[in-house]
């Protein structure tokens, strides 16, 4: 989340007027994340979340991120969900900006996550995984291994200027991972943004996930990688295999892991590493002047990738296996 885009009173009013949550009482920006533009709308009718989607968000993609809140709610998932113009419509436009307004969710993030969190992080992503296999939509993965050399060279020379050697180091792991990267896996809806800031808990207790801007459909075993770098790793940059563990065995309580799926967590926990690596330094070097959001350290993620090029097993991860 982020503000980008900022919103004229007027504009803002007239577009609550399309929607029944009464009149508008307050209005924030919410400047975290590097996506979108966010909101937050204190209504008569409660709080709301308004998002203005920004340039890199391909509208195209926009009724696919909608319609799956809707189904995973439905499917009694504690997510946003998306609230009706008076017309009928979940998408309008606001500040010449495709826009939506969804439910606000109760609940903080945990910006220390302990093993308890890890593992109901792991068992919300398995229920969000199965309760997404009868979702009508497809969209691939344009983050996946087949967009990460058009992002990279985008970055170009660039990245030398981020760390020395960078780019030479980002060019050897593309290759190897565009050779290796695993196929013929189980497949379907996957979150791909599962951070800790994206997962809510009350009382250590997992209360809601948020923003599916990246949902896509992809192995689920590349969503639960995505987690291990995102929830395993500690400040200093070791990493916890017991967070790790507690992941993993909130996962498979709700959703067993196939023997092929634990085979490519390593290939796909560097895949995760890289990708993230990639659109972060993209961030760094590209974020708008003025815009209200701190590109986050694309480093931390060279180091995350360099610990997965390390193992050798999924023993590494807290397995017995």
């Amino acid at each position: 989340m982020a503000v980008y885009t900022e919103v004229a009173d007027e504009e803002l009013a007239a577009f609550i007027e399309g929607y029944d949550i009464g009149q508008l009482l307050s209005f924030k920006g919410i400047a975290e994340g590097v996506e979108n533009s966010n909101f937050l709308l204190h209504t008569e009718g409660g709080y709301f979340i308004l998002t203005l989607y920004e340039k890199r968000v391909d509208p195209n993609d926009l009724p696919f991120f909608l319609n799956l809140m809707q189904h995973l709610a439905s499917k009694e998932i504690s997510c946003p969900t998306p609230v009706a113009a008076k017309d009928g419509k979940l998408l309008g436009t606001l500040a010449r900006r495709p826009a939506a307004i969804v439910t606000f969710l109760d609940g903080m993030w945990v910006k220390r996550p302990r093993p308890e969190h890890c593992e109901g992080l792991g068992g919300g992503m398995a229920a969000l995984h199965l309760a997404g296999s009868d979702f009508g939509m497809v969209r691939p993965n344009a983050l996946s291994v087949s967009g990460w050399r058009p992002l990279f060279e985008q970055c170009g020379d660039r990245s030398d200027t981020v760390a020395a050697g960078l780019s030479a180091e980002i060019e050897k792991e593309l290759a190897f991972l565009e050779q290796s990267w695993p196929s013929d896996l189980p497949v379907g809806v996957i979150h791909a943004d599962l951070f800790p800031d994206n997962v809510f808990f009350l009382a250590d207790k997992l209360s809601g996930l948020i923003d599916f801007y990246f949902a896509c459909t992809d192995a689920f075993a590349y969503d639960v990688a995505i987690c291990l770098n995102a929830w395993c790793f500690e400040q200093d940059g070791a990493f916890n295999v017991t967070k790790a563990r507690a992941l993993l065995n909130g996962y498979t309580e709700v959703r067993p892991l196939s023997d092929r799926e634990y085979e490519a967590l390593p290939l796909f926990a560097r895949g995760a590493a890289l990708r993230f690596l990639l659109t972060r330094l993209y961030d760094w070097l590209s974020v708008p002047e003025g815009a209200l959001v701190t590109p986050k350290d694309p480093m931390e993620y060279l180091k995350k990738l360099r610990f997965h090029q390390s193992v050798g097993s999924v023993q590494a991860y807290g397995l017995d296996r």
